[in-house]
């Protein structure tokens, strides 16, 4: 049975929570907040702990003592997840979704997250004077 069908976030053991992870490193993003609505703004520029190859962060274990701003997600109640991507396994399931077709976990093949378009991998950036990274700002089609 595909566990994340039959347990709540909360109940998962760590591996099943790492598992739901589809590496598409929209969450190494850098957002920037409307002061006036409250709205979340994604920009193509990335932390730079993320390996732009695999989306994967290459320290992971010490990333929240790295980056001060990283956050590690089973800290926070999940009905906070509203700031992470419309595709995102842990937004998706704690909203009461299911996972889409080109998820690992759903489709068997590790990869199928960036041959799905998913992934920040054709155009995550790095390098980004912070003055100008509003100019960088991302629109999402759902």
């Amino acid at each position: 049975m595909q566990f994340w069908k039959i347990k709540t976030l909360s109940e998962m053991s760590t591996e099943e929570w790492e598992s739901l992870c589809d590496s598409c490193g929209k969450c190494c993003l850098h957002k920037l907040e409307d002061d006036k609505t409250g709205a979340i703004h994604y920009t193509s520029v990335v932390c730079n702990l993320i390996d732009l190859k695999s989306c994967r962060c290459t320290r992971y274990n010490e990333r929240t003592q790295l980056v001060p701003t990283c956050l590690d997600l089973k800290q926070h109640d999940f009905t906070e997840f509203n700031w992470l991507p419309s595709t995102c396994a842990y937004r998706l399931l704690a909203d009461g979704e299911d996972l889409p077709s080109w998820h690992p976990l759903v489709s068997g093949k590790a990869t199928s997250t960036h041959n799905a378009g998913i992934s920040v991998r054709s155009y995550a950036m790095k390098e980004c004077d912070v003055n100008q990274i509003q100019d960088h700002i991302i629109k999402w089609l759902k």
